[in-house]
């Protein structure tokens, strides 16, 4: 069972809401600093100011490219992800081609992983790809892991959140057994509970992408006063 403080390591507190402004951004910061979550998520809008509000602490800017549909062109996608890069995230979180992967031209998909994953890198960013399990098959979920690997992911991510489904444990299982040992898998679309998370990184994800991370953490609080003799 994971320590309270490993558990906030694992998560990467989100606020993707089209509605979302600097007031709540400012308290989804304000979060990260108290509880030290890996990563604050955000639109790209967001970036400069979350990335002004957690420059003093270890807390890592996150942002999004080809969102949530996937079906940008490469160049534009490219461009998002450097200035998001520039504007101050260090990680980036984009959705694959998801009409190319479901009429098999995987070449485009791994094309489309490689141009982004070559600005990312760029700036010393980590890239994280969805997949959007929801929306394919299993033999379609490794083919796309496989792509994602070979265009130089240094995670595969579940789901949007936005579109079909989210997170499964078969399916975050199924992701780490194709990816491997070097390359993270990320679970995201749906974990509101304590419970989901541990049951995800017991599965073999390595971040969990949620909005209810506060939610998760007060749990994990409780759980442990509950446990104190």
């Amino acid at each position: 069972m994971q320590p309270i403080e490993s558990i906030a390591g694992f998560i990467d507190h989100t606020l993707l809401k089209p509605e979302a402004g600097p007031d709540a951004i400012g308290r989804l910061c304000q979060e990260a600093r108290r509880y030290r979550f890996a990563a604050v998520c955000v639109n790209p809008i967001w970036v400069p100011l979350a990335a002004d509000q957690l420059a003093d602490t270890p807390v890592r800017v996150a942002s999004v490219c080809g969102f949530p549909l996937g079906a940008t062109p490469t160049s534009v996608k490219a461009f998002e992800a450097e200035q998001a890069m520039r504007d101050g995230a260090r990680e980036i979180d984009m959705v694959i081609s998801i009409g190319d992967a479901k009429t098999g031209r995987w070449g485009r998909v791994q094309e489309d992983i490689a141009s982004v994953a070559a600005r990312v890198h760029d700036g010393n960013g980590l890239l994280k790809v969805i997949l959007e399990c929801g929306l394919l098959t299993d033999l379609e979920k490794e083919e796309a892991a496989r792509r994602a690997v070979a265009g130089g992911a240094d995670f595969v991510k579940t789901s949007t959140g936005f579109l079909a489904g989210g997170a499964t444990v078969e399916d975050v299982a199924l992701l780490k057994r194709v990816v491997g040992a070097h390359t993270g898998v990320k679970a995201a679309g749906g974990i509101r509970t304590l419970g989901q998370a541990r049951a995800m990184l017991a599965a073999g994800a390595s971040r969990i992408g949620t909005s209810s991370g506060v939610r998760i953490m007060e749990e994990a609080e409780a759980r442990h006063q509950s446990q104190k003799p």
